[in-house]
């Protein structure tokens, strides 16, 4: 029998609660198949039957409402094994460095492991790579952005769909097919390379119009201003858009594969400090592959989840 993950076992404890694969699915922020697809080899490393499940309902097998208990205390050990190594740790400080996002809840999930001291990169917000054009300081330890960098280590932390919604004029409401998109391209390939190459290879693999710009309008009043000149629907960056939808347009859904944009967890390989690694644990338990795994999912080259 394989190593079985704790991971998987707090997969089945969540199944096992829900009792629908579905509102599991959603609770562990991950894809349906996925969480199946985990289910099933746990199922096969530990040699039973956990569920049994049929089109319409999910029910515990004898064998895995023996186990549940069993499984919940060894998590409720894992947690405070956890706990315990982070009060070890908490007395030193771990500085997080972050481009555009961070977890909502960093604060009650660090609380207890590391004194988690938060900075914004130095590079403009919108290139998206932590770190470019300076090396963070020593104390910088972790970062949240768009990409590892050499020797460094990325675990998926959040992800957003940029090309589900696009927004589009009044005319084009439903769903709209990749191809039939437009995404645009700054010409200021400093503040904006990393949305450029990822709006590019989304044109190149899914026969999108892209279409240059000069103004920043990626995001803000001006890119609205883009979509009303369009007759095509434009797929928006979920890099910045802080500005409200006018009553003029209308959001739609695009059709074909499921498109994202992923945030990551970022940090040294050689990295040893049990508070930076009782940090990373922290930050990224129970996220799970966040559905990047899923057979119609869409990243583009480079992205270290691919």
């Amino acid at each position: 029998m394989t190593d079985v993950e704790l991971r998987q076992l707090r997969y089945f404890v969540a199944v096992a609660e829900e009792l629908n694969f579905g509102r599991a699915a959603d609770r562990l922020l991950i894809a349906g198949p996925s969480l199946s697809q985990q289910i099933k080899a746990l199922e096969r490393d530990l040699g039973v039957r956990l569920f049994d499940r049929d089109r319409r309902s999910v029910a515990l097998t004898p064998a895995g409402a023996a186990l549940l208990p069993h499984t919940r205390a060894l998590l409720e050990r894992a947690d405070d094994l956890r706990r315990r190594a982070g009060r070890l740790a908490g007395s030193e400080a771990v500085r997080l460095g972050y481009v555009n996002w961070l977890p909502a809840d960093l604060s009650s999930r660090t609380a207890g492991v590391a004194q988690v001291h938060v900075d914004a990169w130095v590079a403009p917000s919108h290139t998206g790579r932590p770190g470019r054009g300076r090396e963070p300081g020593p104390r910088r330890v972790l970062g949240t952005g768009r990409g590892p960098e050499t020797a460094r280590t990325a675990r998926p932390a959040a992800r957003r769909r940029p090309a589900v919604r696009g927004v589009h004029g009044h005319r084009h409401r439903g769903r709209a097919g990749p191809g039939d998109t437009t995404v645009l391209l700054d010409d200021d390939t400093h503040s904006w390379s990393s949305w450029n190459d990822y709006a590019e290879q989304f044109a190149h693999d899914t026969g999108a119009q892209a279409v240059p710009i000069s103004d920043g309008g990626i995001t803000g009043p001006a890119f609205f201003d883009h979509v009303r000149r369009s007759r095509r629907p434009v797929v928006n960056s979920p890099k910045g858009q802080t500005t409200s939808l006018p009553s003029d347009l209308v959001r739609c859904e695009i059709a074909g594969p499921s498109v994202h944009w992923t945030w990551s967890l970022v940090w040294r390989e050689s990295e040893t400090r049990t508070a930076v690694l009782a940090a990373v644990d922290a930050l990224c338990d129970g996220v799970g592959d966040l559905g990047l795994r899923a057979p119609d999912t869409w990243l583009p080259e480079g992205d270290p989840h691919r």
